[in-house]
Formats: structure tokens, C-alpha cells, sequence
């Protein structure tokens, strides 16, 4: 299971490779419809996936596209990383949105909440490089 940042999506959706890209959004449908990222689709199954039930994701996934590359956001991260395993596990290729949509509208906004998750980021790989 693979995560990606803000920064990394935007420079995914800027480029050619865009069509290769599908950004699911597990949302509830009234939190997505509110604000969410442009071109992304949304199959509201984020409060089940909290309680641990898989079962509405795996219903669905005849919606996720199975050719290209699949980036899950949720509210901060974390419940997505629980569809995203799902995914990993159906043999799809794909990464969580590091942070969820607060990630994304921090990095878009510039917020210093952000720049200091970015700044911790960064340390963790430097330090694993090194390891």
C-alpha cells in the first residue's frame, strides 16, 4: 500500500498521464458535493470502511477502472488507507492521499498546518534513507 502527497497528485493531474489516473473519493455524497477535488468520483462508503465493513467497497467496484492508477481520499487519510488495502488486495494500483482532503485544501490554501505536516514528511524519508 502506497500513499501519495497533495503536491504529487496536483503534478498528476496537471500532466499528460491524466487519463491514467482515477482519484476516488469515499466521502459521504453531501461532504463530497461541498467540496472535493476536481474530476474525482465518489462512492460514499467512508462510514462503513470506519466501522470496518468492507462489504459496500467491494459491492462497487465494478466502478473503479482496473487500468489505471487509483488514488483514494477520505476526510485525513486514514479510512482510506483501509480502501485502498481493499483495492491492493483486487489487484488494483493504488495510493492513498496522504493527509485526505484536509491534506489537499491545506496544501491548496498554503496553511501552516500543512507546510509543517510537509516539513515532518520530509524528515521521515530523509531518516529512512539513511536506515
Amino acid at each position: 500500500m502506497e500513499a501519495i502527497r497533495p503536491n504529487e497528485l496536483e503534478a498528476r493531474l496537471e500532466s499528460d498521464s491524466r487519463d491514467d489516473l482515477f482519484v476516488l473519493d469515499i466521502r459521504p455524497e453531501e461532504t463530497f458535493r461541498a467540496d472535493s477535488i476536481e474530476t474525482s468520483y465518489n462512492i460514499p462508503v467512508y462510514d462503513d470502511l470506519r466501522r470496518g465493513d468492507d462489504s459496500a467497497l467491494r459491492d462497487r467496484l465494478e466502478e473503479v477502472p482496473s487500468e489505471t492508477d487509483v488514488i483514494v481520499v477520505c476526510k485525513m487519510g486514514v479510512v482510506a488507507k483501509r480502501a485502498t488495502s481493499v483495492l491492493d488486495e483486487e489487484g488494483y494500483d493504488a495510493a492513498t492521499l496522504s493527509g485526505g482532503m484536509s491534506g489537499w485544501t491545506g496544501y491548496r490554501t498554503g496553511s501552516i498546518g500543512y507546510k509543517f505536516r510537509s516539513f515532518v514528511w520530509t524528515l521521515r524519508d530523509a531518516v529512512a534513507a539513511v536506515t
